[in-house]
C-alpha cells in the first residue's frame, strides 16, 4: 500500500525527517534492518524512513491497531505481545525477508527442545539472539507501570504493600481481572528507578495459579 504524502500525519514526520542529515538517515533505517539502495536519491531515503516510522507506529492510513488477545494461540503470539526485545528482533528478520529464520525462531518458542536438536547447529548463533531477546527485561521509560497477575487473594491493599517494598508509590490503583483471578492496574513510583526494580523483580514471574507477572512501562 502506497502512502499518500498529501496526509497531514505523513507530512507532519517529513517534516521531522527532512532536515535531518543523510548519515543519520541511513543509520536510523539500517538500525532497522533496511539497507539503503546505492542507486537511490537522498529525498527518496528520506521518504523511505517517514514510511518505516509511520508503518511501525501504525500512523498510516488504513492500518488498524491490533488489540491483544484475551488468550494466546501459542507461545510464540504471547512473546509478540509479552516481549518487546523479541518483537522488535522478529520483526527485524520479517523486514529482511528471511523466512527461514522466522520459522526457525517461531518453532523455537513453540517447541525448544524440538528446535535445538533440529536446529542447533546451523542456526545456533540466531537461537541465542532469539532467547536474549525472549529474556530481556521490558524497556522502563517512566515511572508509572502496568501490570496485570498478581493473585487477587492478595486484595488490594496486599498488592500496594508488595509495591511498595520496593519502593515508594505515588499513585496506585487496581481491580480484579473479569476472565481471571488476579489483579491488574497501574503504580506509579517516586522515581525511575524503583519502577525499574519492580520490573526487573516481578516481570515474567510464575505466580503459581497459571499466569505470568506482566510489568509494562506506561
Amino acid at each position: 500500500m502506497a502512502i499518500d504524502y498529501n496526509d497531514p500525519v505523513v507530512a507532519e514526520e517529513f517534516a521531522k525527517v527532512q532536515p535531518m542529515p543523510f548519515e543519520d538517515v541511513e543509520e536510523e533505517l539500517l538500525e532497522k534492518g533496511i539497507p539503503v539502495p546505492a542507486s537511490m536519491n537522498e529525498m527518496d531515503v528520506k521518504l523511505m524512513l517517514v514510511e518505516m516510522r509511520l508503518r511501525m507506529a501504525g500512523k498510516l492510513s488504513g492500518q488498524k491497531e491490533k488489540k491483544r488477545p484475551d488468550k494466546f494461540s501459542s507461545k510464540f503470539e504471547e512473546a509478540l505481545w509479552t516481549k518487546p526485545a523479541f518483537k522488535d528482533f522478529f520483526n527485524e528478520l520479517k523486514r529482511k525477508d528471511d523466512h527461514n529464520a522466522q520459522n526457525v525462531v517461531a518453532e523455537y518458542i513453540n517447541h525448544k527442545d524440538q528446535a535445538l536438536q533440529r536446529y542447533g547447529k546451523d542456526y545456533k548463533a540466531l537461537l541465542k539472539r532469539a532467547e536474549e531477546a525472549l529474556t530481556a527485561p521490558p524497556p522502563v521509560k517512566s515511572t508509572t507501570i502496568q501490570f496485570s497477575g498478581f493473585p487477587a487473594n492478595m486484595g488490594e491493599m496486599g498488592c500496594k504493600m508488595t509495591l511498595e517494598a520496593v519502593g515508594a508509590v505515588v499513585e496506585f490503583a487496581c481491580e480484579e481481572d473479569e476472565d481471571f483471578p488476579v489483579l491488574k492496574g497501574k503504580v506509579t513510583f517516586e522515581d525511575i528507578e524503583s519502577a525499574k526494580k519492580a520490573v526487573a523483580q516481578y516481570d515474567g514471574m510464575d505466580m503459581g495459579i497459571g499466569t505470568k507477572l506482566e510489568m509494562t512501562s506506561v
